[in-house]
């Protein structure tokens, strides 16, 4: 063996004794950083700067920032540790225009909820008032209209079921430029079918359809439409196949489609 590269034992001792001390200089600096920190997080924890200071509700439209802090039992002055998210999130969607909901803690006291809401998708008409109906197909009494609402179809005839919910849930898969072009819905069910309806669109067509195949049907009006005589004005039936009859009496010319 080369005699060159044997190290004795005094030339050892030093490295061997640096080794040593750079790995004790190691362990001391992470237990005083341990022990730093374990200061500040009782300090932290007995301070004010535990206490909830700030609530932030992000993503609310319906429901204001106040009556979402409010149904979510959030306090300021709480502190952080005693926040149970679980049951703030459950105390939030019992709120009936709250779809999901979300609670999150920000460093160093500043809780934020996060809510979406349901999609307000058309309003029932009572005669006097409108009220909004929800993409569940919940209608929303504690909160009436006097006058008809923008651009959402109005129903007639509905009442909250099984039948509304399937309604509320056609329109929600159809795009936003048909549902704006539909300004009744009537509910008049057949004896061979419960869930008929008439249409009263805005630009003066008619459609008599069934709920239960409304969507998948209605995505063709835009282009049935575009190959109909304007000024001509009639029923465009939906249920079984797709045809047109015009409202004059001694026509009976009915435009028919492959469906």
């Amino acid at each position: 063996m080369d005699k060159g590269k044997i190290l004795s034992l005094e030339e050892r001792i030093p490295k061997i004794k640096e080794h040593r001390r750079r790995k004790a200089n190691r362990r001391l600096i992470f237990l005083i950083s341990l022990f730093f920190l374990l200061i500040v997080c009782v300090i932290y924890f007995q301070s004010p700067l535990s206490h909830v200071k700030q609530i932030q509700v992000h993503g609310n439209e319906a429901v204001t920032s106040e009556e979402a802090i409010k149904m979510s039992k959030l306090k300021r002055g709480l502190s952080i540790w005693e926040i149970d998210r679980k049951q703030a999130v459950k105390d939030l969607k019992s709120h009936p225009e709250i779809k999901s909901a979300a609670v999150r803690i920000g460093f160093p006291n500043t809780v934020h909820i996060n809510v979406k809401e349901y999609a307000k998708i058309a309003f029932v008409s009572t005669g006097t008032e409108f009220f909004p109906i929800l993409e569940n197909g919940k209608i929303l009494t504690d909160n009436p209209k006097m006058e008809i609402p923008g651009n959402a179809p109005i129903l007639n005839g509905f009442e909250e079921n099984h039948i509304l919910e399937e309604m509320a849930k056609q329109l929600m898969e159809l795009p936003p430029e048909i549902v704006n072009a539909i300004s009744e819905i009537h509910y008049s069910p057949k004896k061979t079918d419960q869930y008929h309806i008439s249409l009263y669109m805005n630009d003066g067509f008619e459609v008599s359809a069934t709920i239960l195949t409304f969507a998948e049907k209605m995505i063709h009006y835009p282009s049935f439409v575009s190959e109909l005589d304007p000024q001509k004005k009639g029923i465009i039936d939906l249920e079984v196949g797709s045809f047109f009859k015009a409202y004059e009496s001694d026509n009976k010319e009915e435009k028919e489609e492959g469906q």
